[in-house]
């Protein structure tokens, strides 16, 4: 028998109790062993649940428990879930997280600090919920060389982006209707604001260059600007917005960025709605991968969480090789790199003129039932040329990088 602890007991945690009941008889199959949750580390008490006599309220009951094996770590936050999961893997203990913040900030010493002790620190769940990408990543992809890795990686964004674009309603509608739903949360910045999304391209792109990114260094634009006006314009385009994470190597140089983008029916991300998230890969060998599937939700992100805890019962006393590097990447400068560019801007008697002396040729763009401005799509040219060349213009209504 494999003991575990779990250390927080709300969706995540609760959703990993529920998975390992459920399906126990083919977790252990897999495992080689079973799995029994001993301990469930919690500010609460749970009267009345069948875990309430496993809840503990002291980490060191856990930490000093020499039959615990396995740490599972679902409280969020960097601290102290950091403090607490250092500690594990410093007694012993293989660990695994579904904790983005905590993956994003400090994968590469926890990485570390497991292999130098023949132990596992696992985090599948931290970036797709139910989507495997993190172990395709380093053991499936590892004959290739990573070129791109783009994702629709946040279902709050995603839903409201769809919701406007299906149903012509404006963000702060849509936005009501998804915290309605519990696809948001009451205080919903980190997801609409694109930081979410930011941590989960660090991470993967921490694992597909082998070396640290750190958020912070990550060009960052959530969708809070995106209007029901701009959907109008996507679809006369035949185009639909999204919230791409993107983490791009080109020339040896590697970019990254969140931002929303408009893309056609021939993108691969295209049809990707709602609360789903999709996560597109191209290699240098194997060409272009998709992966897809529920991106969050108790009962997927639990279900990758479990996947891990047999991965580390199967691989007790010995580390799953992880190429991570505590060596900082750097990111290229995004002024130097190149898109399209949709452009609102308030019309007047010579924006026509204007627009042609600082952009040359565009592509005029047109919705039905807009009025009063001036729409249309830039030639490529590099994010500083456009803000450069958008500097000069009186009135710009909204700004949204092209892909196509």
């Amino acid at each position: 028998m494999v003991n575990i602890a779990v250390l927080g007991y709300g969706t995540i945690g609760s959703g990993v109790v529920e998975v390992l009941k459920t399906n126990s008889d083919s977790i252990a199959k897999r495992a080689g062993d079973s799995i029994e949750v001993k301990y469930v580390l919690d500010l609460r008490d749970f009267p009345g649940d069948p875990i309430r006599d496993k809840v503990v309220h002291d980490i060191n009951i856990i930490l000093d428990d020499p039959e615990v094996l396995i740490v599972c770590e679902h409280m969020g936050g960097v601290e102290p879930a950091y403090t607490f999961v250092k500690n594990a893997l410093l007694k012993g203990k293989s660990v695994v997280t579904s904790n983005k913040e905590l993956v994003a900030k400090h994968g590469a010493e926890l990485l570390n600090i497991a292999k130098e002790r023949g132990l596992n620190f696992l985090f599948e769940a931290s970036v797709g919920g139910g989507i495997p990408i993190i172990r395709p990543l380093n053991q499936s992809l590892t004959a290739d060389e990573i070129m791109e890795i783009t994702g629709i990686l946040n279902g709050t964004t995603n839903y409201i982006l769809s919701k406007m674009s299906d149903e012509g309603v404006d963000f702060d509608t849509a936005l009501a209707e998804a915290q309605k739903l519990g696809f948001a949360e009451r205080n919903p910045e980190a997801d609409v604001e694109g930081h979410d999304a930011c941590r989960k391209i660090a991470i993967l792109s921490s694992l597909a260059f082998g070396m640290q990114v750190d958020f912070e260094d990550i060009y960052t634009e959530g969708i809070t600007k995106i209007s029901d006006i701009d959907i109008r314009y996507a679809k006369a385009l035949g185009a639909r917005i999204k919230l791409f994470a993107s983490s791009i190597r080109e020339d040896e140089q590697v970019y990254a960025m969140v931002a929303p983008v408009m893309i056609r029916a021939d993108h691969p991300l295209y049809s990707v709605n709602n609360v789903f998230n999709g996560i597109f890969v191209k290699g240098n060998v194997i060409g272009d991968v998709m992966f897809y599937g529920s991106g969050a939700g108790k009962l997927p992100t639990a279900s990758a969480v479990v996947a891990d805890v047999v991965d580390a019962a199967k691989h007790l006393n010995k580390n799953i090789w992880t190429i991570w590097s505590s060596k900082k990447l750097e990111l290229t400068n995004i002024d130097r790199i190149q898109h399209r560019f949709f452009l609102r801007i308030k019309d007047n008697a010579k924006v026509k003129e204007q627009v042609a002396a600082l952009f040359g040729q565009v592509e005029e763009v047109r919705a039905e039932g807009v009025s009063g401005e001036y729409a249309f799509i830039t030639s490529d040219m590099t994010e500083q040329e456009l803000n450069e060349k958008k500097s000069s213009l009186a009135d710009v209504l909204s700004m949204i990088r092209v892909r196509f």
